[in-house]
């Protein structure tokens, strides 16, 4: 891959979610282990038995027919004793969190058997049956068997064997089950065994189950209701990351034990089944009823873990291409597939394959990829091999899509479950703490991807983006290559990764570290949060200390265990200059001193490529104001975004002041790039300071200091609003922007922006089918509101009554909120509450209009007089949140008495405790909020 800054050293954009992003990877292992842990509390179902099982009482094997049934799986005839746990038994290995090493899983046939029938869609518990046989190689010897297994019933077990080589897999006799039990609390599935398993030697597993498919959580195997055609459907879909597999089927279902998988499908021949290989062939099975049923199996897959097995069975069309000889099929509702919506990511599927097995020089080793939209998905998107999962919201492309920032989200979504068939599918992270492993390079490649294909677009950051950005291209993708190759169907941990990293820097010799990067990159992944790296650019000497939100003044490195080894890639006065490195607490750079002159200036974190925020002295700080003033074009647009950024940060979280962060705002007349703009705004403009009437004194400050300079940047997208709208749709950062900037010339009372705020409400209202833009279609919906009557009014209610779209409705329960005529308002109120069409199921109304200005006061009095059909139509617990807003801009405790006294016949006596304490910290945050409005005011009654 070309790397971005080729041309020179700076990225043609602004990374408008850079930190964002940085944010996320830091976060990403703790979700998971939040994910892999937050079931363990569950037991199995009471229908669970602890099975004395018969070596008689075998099954047949895949390839034999049992008799089938459409019924549900009833009692076995083996005697029922209650489930046990491991509280029943000594210590043991079943009490650990990892599977002990003594059966290695080489080869899963599994068949799957749901009971889904399209004339039989009611609520009740679906379930599914299955049947598996596992191949295991014994490591050691032993007389007990633990596999996973969450929610599954049993009806036979048995373990076959030794399997001699040579002749076929042949079995010569049975291994004894004597007991059967689970240990709850891991989700192990135990077998006691009646002889020693033999080291070397392989078995099968013959498992009979059945459990239930989910409906509520998407997980496991899970059920989607949904419309298509003006019919009601369903389609069965699987997500088995991170623990779920074993809640489909008994399995080693951790991600070092990879296998191969033959799958086997049963299912109404209504519907298409899809698995992670191509299907092999297709044959008809006959139930007890007389029913007819499709069996589906599927090509033998590549080594992989049980969490990439996939399946869905759907009612389904789909659109095709091919890319390099390989299929890939977009499926989807009918009506999409019709419609076209998702011929965008068939398009662009063939091309990111392509590029990515150029760049590794590894070709992507399935034959087909199918990509699946379904109607609801929880995780987004899940990378399985073959079968790529997709909430439809992220894969199909609505026409109304053109004026958002859809296309390039779904870039980037398709982009990243791509990636993971390198990172992820091909090779896999030994375990969950290494997962970054997949996430991250999934992450980099992402954005890089994009950014090849639309160099307009932004860039991402991450550990991976660093270690790229000191080292370089070439030589970051020849390790990767290297790495990929090795553990090509096999495991990995982040130390091979660097050994493969260092045996390229090893074999040049221009590129010089202070250290291994195993050494570097550690001091990064083996501890939590990034550093502050401070200048001062008098004399040179530069600082590294951990960044906190909300540091105490006397909060000091002194307080962190270590340091990082931090990459400075640095320009002094536009100029690049070499890479240096803070490898200690401290250090000085003699190189980085300025002089006295208005030219001499240093921005440190080039292309914001480090993982860390950036301070400066007082003099480095003016000097770099006094830069943006003179000619801010001099700094490019990436590094305007990141002073704005860092400085803000800095300020609001007590490494700097507040007014070096507003000296950088006084060159904004000159500033043409929208991302810059929101950057200030979303800063400056915040909940706080908009909402609370003790900063009235800062609004006709704020007014005349920002108007001033916002009207060039209005001018130019104003006009491209009036004529030219679709102009914006390949326009990412002006899509994620021109809301705020909307609003902020709106709310500061610019003219224009009223005026086009009524414009194209009424053009809307006189004629529907003109939508108004979707970028500003908040901010017009609530102007047109504010500006008009009940006449807007009515409107807009009785669209939102003719609307079902959840997302559409949303916003307009908001935009009703946004009138200044109380009697409206508490209308609008009185129609949430009451018994009528007037419903508004998606949004607390009452919370709503609590939370505008105009509103206040007229929600608090509506609440004393409703406050039981408020209490019934929200709940008890919406109560309290009301209080919260009501009194978010309290700051004595005067007020928080009387707020209390106000509302004490509504809440119960635990409640008063919570709401008290809640007051206390919303009273001490207001206070510090204040404070720092104070000084924004001094500062701008000093500047405008």
């Amino acid at each position: 891959m070309e790397p971005p800054t080729s041309s020179g050293f700076y990225v043609s954009r602004a990374v408008a979610l850079l930190l964002a992003g940085l944010a996320a990877a830091l976060l990403l292992a703790l979700a998971v282990f939040a994910s892999l842990y937050g079931h363990c509390a569950r037991v199995q179902p009471s229908e669970l038995r602890r099975l004395a099982v018969p070596n008689a009482a075998s099954f047949s094997p895949l390839g034999q027919e049992e008799p089938p049934s459409t019924q549900e799986p009833g009692p076995t005839s083996e005697p029922e004793v209650t489930a046990t746990s491991q509280d029943w038994r000594p210590p043991g290995p079943w009490d650990q969190l990892r599977l002990p090493p003594w059966l290695v899983p080489l080869h899963y046939d599994l068949e799957l058997w749901p009971r889904l029938q399209p004339d039989k869609l009611s609520a009740q518990l679906l379930r599914f049956t299955g049947r598996v046989n596992i191949t295991v190689r014994c490591t050691m010897s032993t007389t007990r068997l633990l596999l996973h297994s969450l929610f599954l019933d049993y009806d036979r077990t048995e373990v076959r064997g030794p399997l001699y080589p040579g002749t076929g897999n042949a079995t010569v006799g049975r291994v004894p089950v004597h007991d059967v039990w689970f240990a709850m609390d891991t989700q192990y599935m135990v077998l006691e065994l009646g002889e020693a398993l033999q080291p070397g030697s392989r078995y099968e597993l013959h498992l009979s189950f059945s459990g239930p498919v989910f409906q509520e959580s998407r997980e496991g195997l899970f059920l989607n209701i949904y419309t298509d055609q003006g019919e009601r459907r369903a389609l069965l879909a699987s997500q088995m990351e991170p623990t779920f597999a074993r809640s489909v089927f008994p399995c080693f279902d951790e991600p070092a034990l990879k296998s191969t998988f033959n799958i086997t499908i049963i299912h109404h021949p209504r519907y298409v089944a899809l698995s992670n290989m191509p299907q092999l062939g297709k044959s008809e099975k006959e139930d007890v009823n007389g029913s007819k049923w499709t069996v589906s199996t599927f090509y033998t897959t590549p080594h992989m873990p049980t969490y990439l097995v996939a399946l869905a069975i759907c009612d389904y069309d789909h659109v095709s291409r091919t890319e390099r000889g390989k299929e890939i099929h977009v499926w989807a509702r009918k009506d999409a597939i019709a419609n076209g919506n998702a011929d965008f990511a068939l398009n662009i599927t063939g091309p990111i394959f392509s590029f990515l097995e150029d760049l590794f020089n590894i070709s992507y080793p399935l034959p087909k990829t199918d990509l699946i939209a379904l109607p609801v998905f929880d995780n987004r998107a899940m990378e399985n091999w073959g079968l790529l999962m997709f909430d439809e919201s992220l894969l199909l492309l609505l026409p109304s899509d053109q004026l958002t920032e859809k296309k390039t989200l779904i870039s980037y979504i398709l982009s990243h479950e791509i990636g993971h068939q390198w990172f992820g599918n091909l090779v896999t992270m030994n375990w969950w703490n290494n997962i970054w492993l997949n996430e991250g390079f999934a992450s980099y490649f992402e954005f890089g991807i994009i950014n090849y294909f639309n160099p307009k677009l932004p860039r991402g950051a991450s550990m991976a983006r660093m270690l790229s950005s000191f080292l370089n291209e070439h030589l970051f993708i020849s390790a990767l290559k290297s790495y990929l190759k090795m553990f090509s169907y096999s495991n990995a941990e982040q130390d091979d990764l660097w050994r493969h990293f260092q045996m390229a820097i090893d074999n040049q010799s221009e590129i010089i570290l202070p250290a291994t990067i195993k050494t570097i990159m550690d001091s990064w992944t083996h501890q939590g949060g990034f550093p502050v790296i401070t200048l001062n650019m008098s004399t040179g000497f530069m600082k590294q200390e951990p960044f906190y939100l909300g540091k105490a003044e006397n909060q000091t490195l002194l307080a962190h265990n270590g340091t990082w080894i931090v990459p400075i890639l640095w320009i002094k006065n536009g100029a690049i200059q070499s890479l240096v490195w803070l490898d200690k607490s401290s250090k000085v750079f003699p190189e980085m001193q300025v002089s006295d002159s208005d030219q001499d200036w240093v921005i440190l974190n080039l292309n914001m490529t480090g993982y860390y925020r950036v301070n400066y002295d007082k003099l480095g700080w003016k000097k770099l104001s006094q830069q943006l003033v003179k000619d801010p074009k001099v700094i490019p647009v990436i590094h305007r975004l990141q002073l704005i950024d860092d400085a803000f940060a800095l300020s609001k979280n007590n490494y700097t002041e507040i007014e070096t962060a507003l000296d950088l705002t006084k060159y904004l007349a000159e500033e043409d790039e929208i991302i810059v703009w929101y950057e200030v705004l979303i800063n400056l403009l915040t909940r706080d300071l908009v909402s609370d009437v003790n900063n009235y004194d800062t609004y006709p400050l704020l007014k005349k200091y920002l108007l001033k300079r916002l009207s060039s940047i209005w001018n130019i997208y104003s006009t491209i609003i009036r004529e030219n709208v679709a102009a914006l749709q390949d326009d990412y950062l002006a899509l994620i922007s021109l809301e705020k900037v909307f609003e902020a010339a709106c709310w500061l009372g610019l003219e224009d922006c009223l005026q086009l705020s009524r414009e194209l409400f009424r053009k809307w209202m006189s004629h529907p089918e003109n939508e108004i833009p979707y970028p500003i279609k908040n901010v017009i919906l609530c102007y047109g509101i504010a500006l008009g009557s009940d006449k807007e009014w009515d409107f807009l209610l009785n669209v939102y009554i003719n609307t079902t779209k959840e997302e559409e409705r949303i916003q307009l329960a908001y935009a009703m909120s946004c009138s200044k005529d109380p009697w409206i308002l508490n209308r609008y109120m009185e129609y949430a509450i009451a018994t009528s069409p007037f419903t508004f199921n998606e949004t607390n109304v009452i919370e709503t209009v609590a939370a505008s200005e105009a509103g206040r006061c007229i929600a608090k009095d509506f609440l004393v007089n409703n406050w039981q059909a408020v209490s019934e139509r929200y709940g008890t617990q919406s109560l309290v949140t009301l209080i919260y807003i009501i009194g978010r801009t309290i700051s004595t405790d005067l007020q928080i008495m009387e707020l209390q006294q106000f509302f004490s016949n509504m809440l119960e006596e635990h409640q008063k405790i919570t709401v008290h304490a809640k007051l206390q910290t919303i009273k001490n945050e207001n206070l510090k909020n204040r404070k720092q409005s104070a000084r924004i005011a001094e500062w701008l009654r000093k500047n405008t």
